[in-house]
């Protein structure tokens, strides 16, 4: 079957997903202490959507009701759709750049970075806001943008950068991350408690102001990384495969990079380290469709959003009122589905 004709197949199953996004964002909103029906949920959801907004008669609805959905569940949705394209975008991204399928987001120590840049801010006690956020997602945010940085000097040989370098590197200084932080918390046992929450991952701090900061660095991230899906199906065989097809593969991997670690930076910053979303929706997408990254880099998208969104329902409802970090919610569901379909699908991977 040629490109063309499995386009429009996947066009149409592209806005299939799109309709199971929507559908699964009504049905998380409902979900909740307060019980608010499909239907209301649906109009104060609609009634927020400019131009649309009018159709809707907001006096009918019962101003609590929308202050739950509207104020408390939708950005908090709409932050778990947000981290769930981001992370399984790049981890799509990483696992054809590094001719590695099981690349995830996290493989050049990022999360371990930002980790370190949480932990050192809640030891020291750095919990006041600057522009709408909290001093713990900055210090996180520049704790992985300066990983990145290092990272990327280790690997680097003249101006050429292996993907073997960045991956060993990335392990490297991941590790060295990893046991600061736990030095960290072994000398301020008190925070222990926070830096594990923090590292377990949670959107549960969502507001309408980190949804507005997040949603431009993922979707404008997102749309650059698929404008180079032709470049990385050519380096997923290899540099020089891809050079010789005239693709600068240096200029297009720093700008992979660069994109992807903003991305992946922002994304732990605003949630803490979710795992397991970047390495299994990619793959799974992959064992379905082919590697053709034209395909998996959209359906991965969307897919991460569903994912994330369900993960995210199920972490705020299964103990009400407490909840369970969102992060074990995605590897205790995840592994197993993602070992279903590795069985499934193992005549293809081998």
């Amino acid at each position: 079957m040629g490109f063309i004709k499995k386009k429009r197949i996947y066009k149409y199953f592209l806005i299939l997903a799109f309709i199971v996004l929507a559908f699964v964002i009504t049905i998380s909103s409902t979900m909740g202490v307060a019980d608010i029906s499909f239907i209301d949920s649906l109009r104060i959801m609609v009634s927020r959507i400019p131009l649309l907004g009018s159709l809707i008669d907001s006096e009918s609805i019962r101003q609590s009701h929308y202050y739950i959905v509207s104020n408390v569940r939708l950005p908090r949705i709409l932050l778990s759709a947000l981290i769930g394209v981001g992370l399984s975008i790049v981890g799509s991204t990483f696992q054809s750049m590094f001719r590695n399928p099981m690349a995830d987001p996290y493989v050049l120590g990022i999360s371990s970075g930002a980790s370190a840049g949480a932990t050192i801010a809640i030891v020291f006690g750095l919990g006041g806001i600057v522009g709408g956020l909290s001093i713990i997602t900055l210090f996180a945010f520049l704790g992985a943008i300066l990983t990145v940085v290092i990272v990327y000097n280790i690997a680097r040989v003249g101006t050429r950068v292996t993907s073997l370098g960045l991956i060993l590197a990335g392990i490297a200084v991941g590790l060295f991350l990893s046991s600061m932080v736990s030095l960290l918390m072994f000398f301020n046992r008190d925070d222990i408690e926070k830096i594990v929450m923090w590292t377990m991952g949670s959107v549960s701090a969502a507001t309408w102001n980190r949804v507005g900061i997040l949603a431009p660095v993922v979707i404008l991230g997102s749309v650059i990384i698929m404008a180079y899906a032709r470049d990385l199906n050519a380096m997923s065989i290899g540099d020089e495969t891809a050079k010789s097809l005239g693709i600068e593969v240096e200029k297009v991997k720093k700008i992979l990079l660069t994109v992807s670690s903003l991305i992946v930076a922002s994304c732990v910053s605003t949630s803490g380290v979710i795992g397991f979303v970047g390495l299994i929706v990619p793959h799974t997408i992959r064992l379905i469709v082919g590697s053709d990254q034209r395909a998996v880099l959209p359906f991965s998208a969307v897919t991460g959003a569903i994912f994330m969104v369900v993960c995210d329902t199920l972490a705020r409802n299964l103990i009400p009122p407490s909840e369970i970090p969102v992060g074990t919610i995605t590897s205790l569901f995840g592994a197993p589905f993602f070992i279903f379909m590795l069985y499934k699908n193992k005549k293809k991977v081998i």
